[in-house]
């Protein structure tokens, strides 16, 4: 059975550094796929970075919507900007960081129901 999920209903999963809204999962039916909306916001003087994380059995897919930052991982940095897609393979620690001046807003994609981060 198809069902739509309202930007309401959309999970907040209270990550640090980003607000990451869950709007599909495990726990709205998915057997197969998570997607995230997240929004990375403009860095503070001051402000601690973000640590790298990886998602050990599982790629993760991130498509960004708008704004500008860097995504890190063992291969080094990368500038993305709207339009750009970014593939992570599974194991691989990564983060993204917001480098403009205004949020930077991905939609994030992973083949498993069940989705969490591994530090």
């Amino acid at each position: 059975m198809v069902k739509i999920i309202h930007p309401g209903e959309a999970r907040d999963l209270n990550l640090p550094g980003r607000r990451s809204l869950e709007i599909v999962s495990q726990e709205v039916g998915s057997a197969a796929v998570t997607l995230r909306l997240v929004e990375i916001p403009v860095p503070t003087p001051g402000e601690s970075p973000r640590k790298p994380h990886r998602h050990t059995d599982f790629e993760e897919c991130m498509y960004v919507l708008s704004g500008e930052g860097m995504t890190s991982t063992a291969n080094g940095e990368s500038a993305v900007a709207a339009g750009d897609t970014i593939l992570v393979p599974a194991g691989e620690p990564h983060v993204t960081r917001n480098t403009g001046s205004e949020p930077l807003r991905m939609l994030c994609f992973f083949p498993t129901a069940n989705c969490s981060e591994q530090k």
